[in-house]
C-alpha cells in the first residue's frame, strides 16, 4: 500500500491538488485529504504526478542484437525517464515473424522488464497465416516495415499488404518509406559525389520527403479503403500531415499517427555537429519540416508522441555515414525533452500527459492504463519541472552508454516512478524486486 501526498495530479486535461492511495498494484482512491496510517508515504510536495508514458514504438534488440541493448536493461533507463510501458518492434534477430517467436520474447519480458511490456508481432511477405494467429486481447499490433529500415523486414508485396489490411482487426503500425526512393536517391548521390564524400548531412536528401509522402499516403488510401486500423508511426514532413484528420475525436479514428521526440527536437542543421548519431530512419529533416510537427500535434492531427528508441554501439555509429545504423536512443530523455516545449511556453503539461500517456492507450486501447483514475493501474510518476540537470556519462542508463544529448542541460527531473503499483525509480536508484506486467488490450 502506498500514499502520495500533496500532488498536483495531471490527468484528463485538468491539474488536481489531490492525494492518491494505491493498493494491490492499482489506484484505490483519490481525494483531497487520504489518510491510511500503514501505507507507504510518498510526498509529493506539490509537485506534478503524470501517468506513466506508454511508449509505443521502441527497439530494446533482444534477442539476437544483446551487444546494444537488452530489454533488461532498456526498460530500467525507460523508468528512469517516466516510461512505464512500453510497445517493442520484431526487428530483432530472428525476426519476431512467428507465433513461437513470439513467445519466447514475451518469457524474456516477463523475466527480465522492470516497465510494463508489448511486442508487436512481424508482418513479412509470406507470413500471413502466423500473422492471423496473434492473440489482439494480449499483443499491441503488427508491425509492417512499408520501408526498409533495421532488420531486413521490408513488406513491398501489394497484394500481401492488402490482404493483411482487409482481413486483421488488429492495430497495424507502419514505417512508411517508398523504397523505390530510397534507393534511387541512395545511388544517384553515390555516383554524383562518391561514397568517400557522403556524410550523415546526405540522409534527409536521400531517404527524403518524397519517398515518406509516396508510402504513408498510399498506406493510409489502402486503409481507408478497405477500413484498417492503421497507425503511422514517425512522421517526420510538413506534406504528411495533411493526410491526418483532426475532425473526430481521438476513440474514434480508424488512421492515427504518431510523432517523434527527436523529429521535433533536432533538425538537418544539427548534422554538422552531431553526424551518425542522430541518423535515423525516417530521417530528420529542415526545420521547415520540424518546426510544423509541433503545432500539427496540438491540433490533434498527429496523436502520439513516442521514442523510436533504437540503440547502437559507439563503435557502430562511429563508422562512415554509409555503413553506420539508422536509430538512436532517446527513452530515458523522452519526458525531458517534451518539457523543454512545456517551458518554453509551446505545449502545456496537460497536452504532453494527453499525447504521451492518454492517446497511446486510447490509440491502442490499452486495458486499464494510460490515465490516473481510480481502478487504473497505478502506473504514475513525480516530477519536479524546475530542477536542473545535465546529460552526461555518469548519469546515462542505455547500455550503448552515449546520447546525442550529452551535456544538455535539462529543467525537469523525475524523481519516483510506480510500475503497476510497484516503485520502481526513486531518488535515483533503482528497485527491480519487481517487474512490470504484460499490457493487455480491449477489443
Amino acid at each position: 500500500m502506498i500514499l502520495i501526498k500533496n500532488a498536483r495530479l495531471v490527468n484528463r486535461g485538468s491539474i488536481t491538488e489531490t492525494d492518491i492511495l494505491i493498493e494491490k498494484g492499482r489506484i484505490s482512491k483519490i481525494a483531497k485529504q487520504i489518510t491510511m496510517p500503514n501505507a507507504r508515504l510518498l510526498d509529493a510536495k506539490g509537485n506534478f504526478v503524470l501517468p506513466g508514458i506508454i511508449d509505443d514504438q521502441v527497439h530494446f534488440r533482444e534477442p539476437g542484437l544483446t551487444h546494444k541493448a537488452t530489454i533488461a536493461t532498456e526498460s530500467r533507463a525507460a523508468v528512469a525517464g517516466g516510461v512505464t510501458s512500453f510497445m517493442e518492434m520484431p526487428n530483432v534477430n530472428p525476426t519476431t515473424t512467428t507465433q513461437t517467436l513470439l513467445t519466447e520474447k514475451y518469457q524474456i519480458g516477463a523475466n527480465s522488464s522492470l516497465a510494463n511490456y508489448s511486442f508487436y508481432m512481424g508482418v513479412t511477405n509470406d507470413n500471413y497465416d502466423e500473422v492471423m494467429r496473434t492473440n489482439a486481447e494480449n499483443v499491441c499490433g503488427l508491425k509492417i516495415f512499408m520501408g526498409s529500415s533495421t532488420g531486413n523486414m521490408l513488406v513491398d508485396s501489394p497484394s500481401t499488404l492488402e490482404r493483411i489490411f482487409a482481413n486483421t482487426n488488429m492495430l497495424i503500425a507502419t514505417h512508411c518509406e517508398d523504397e523505390h526512393t530510397v534507393v534511387s536517391n541512395n545511388e544517384k548521390f553515390r555516383k554524383k559525389y562518391g561514397d568517400e564524400n557522403l556524410t550523415a548531412a546526405f540522409h534527409p536528401r536521400i531517404r527524403n520527403v518524397e519517398a515518406c509522402y509516396l508510402s504513408s499516403s498510399m498506406a493510409v488510401a489502402m486503409a481507408k479503403k478497405l477500413g484498417t486500423r492503421l497507425h503511422v508511426l514517425h512522421i517526420s514532413t510538413k506534406d504528411e500531415l495533411d493526410l491526418f484528420d483532426n475532425s473526430l475525436p481521438l476513440a474514434e479514428k480508424r488512421i492515427t499517427a504518431e510523432v517523434c521526440v527527436h523529429h521535433l527536437f533536432f533538425h538537418s542543421g544539427n548534422y554538422a555537429r552531431l553526424g551518425n548519431q542522430i541518423k535515423c530512419n525516417p530521417a530528420i529533416k529542415s526545420a521547415h519540416h520540424r518546426n510544423a510537427l509541433l503545432p500539427a500535434l496540438l491540433d490533434n492531427r498527429l496523436d502520439v508522441v513516442a521514442t523510436d528508441h533504437a540503440p547502437h554501439t559507439w563503435e557502430e555509429k562511429s563508422q562512415h555515414y554509409l555503413k553506420a545504423p539508422a536509430g538512436l536512443p532517446l527513452i530515458q530523455h523522452t519526458l525531458n525533452l517534451m518539457l523543454e516545449f512545456y517551458h518554453e511556453g509551446r505545449i502545456s503539461m496537460e497536452r504532453i500527459v494527453e499525447k504521451m500517456c492518454h492517446a497511446p492507450a486510447i490509440a491502442y486501447r490499452v486495458k486499464d492504463r494510460g490515465f490516473a483514475d481510480e481502478g487504473c493501474w497505478a502506473d504514475l510518476v513525480i516530477l519536479d519541472p524546475n530542477q536542473h540537470w545535465s546529460v552526461s556519462k555518469e548519469n546515462i542508463m542505455y547500455k550503448c552508454g552515449w546520447s546525442p544529448l550529452e551535456g544538455h542541460r535539462f529543467k525537469g527531473q523525475i524523481l519516483t516512478t510506480i510500475v503497476s503499483g510497484h516503485v520502481a525509480w526513486h531518488d535515483g536508484k533503482l528497485d527491480d524486486s519487481k517487474g512490470g506486467e504484460r499490457l493487455l488490450f480491449n477489443i
